[in-house]
């Protein structure tokens, strides 16, 4: 009878839960779909294909369709989302890559549902929402990125700010991002997203680097 009475509970609960993790998926989407810009610091670790790599620097956002990463060593590297193209660029490079938005495949690329309307239902494979202390974790696999992604987790306040991402890579590979000294609707300008290349720097069409 016991045995009995707590799968009937757990049947009587699961409904519940599901809505609960409706609920704060719904609270991720209204946060970001009343956003229409985001300057945050960001933290970056990498780790695979035998390296470790940590970098920081400035993230900006606008919608629709923009992004800028802008890394603070080495000073002048970029990652630009201009609304068309995405562009990659490090100082000293002979080459900046250029690469159609539409067939971008990196792994900010997740990020992306940001710029537009936002539906984590609809942007997550095999979605799933957990606590965390305070705050609580949304895992899912991005679409149309199951050939790299194993796994995208996004941790996530009760008010629905992401504060970290971490991708799990198909070969093993692991990137996080971790964003701080977030700001809001600021005042940004669509040439803030604008990349020149610098004199004597030529233009690749291709895939980004790793």
């Amino acid at each position: 009878m016991l045995v009995k009475a707590v799968l009937f509970a757990s049947f009587l609960c699961a409904p519940l839960v599901a809505q609960e993790n409706d609920a704060l998926v719904r609270k991720v989407d209204d946060h970001y779909n009343h956003l229409g810009s985001l300057r945050a610091h960001y933290t970056e670790s990498y780790a695979g294909m035998g390296m470790v790599r940590a970098e920081e620097g400035t993230l900006l956002l606008k919608k629709p369709g923009r992004m800028r990463w802008s890394y603070a060593a080495p000073v002048g590297k970029v990652f630009v989302l201009d609304g068309k193209f995405a562009w990659f660029y490090t100082p000293g490079d002979a080459q900046a890559t250029r690469v159609p938005a539409k067939q971008l495949d990196d792994l900010r690329s997740p990020l992306r549902f940001l710029l537009g309307h936002t539906q984590l239902n609809k942007e997550l494979d095999n979605l799933t929402v957990n606590p965390d202390g305070a705050d609580f974790r949304i895992s899912g696999v991005p679409k149309g990125m199951a050939q790299r992604v194993k796994l995208l987790s996004l941790w996530v306040t009760a008010g629905g700010a992401i504060e970290r991402m971490n991708l799990e890579e198909v070969d093993g590979a692991v990137t996080e991002f971790a964003f701080s000294g977030m700001q809001e609707n600021v005042t940004v300008k669509d040439s803030d997203f604008a990349f020149v290349p610098p004199d004597g720097v030529s233009v690749v069409e291709g895939l980004p680097p790793i």
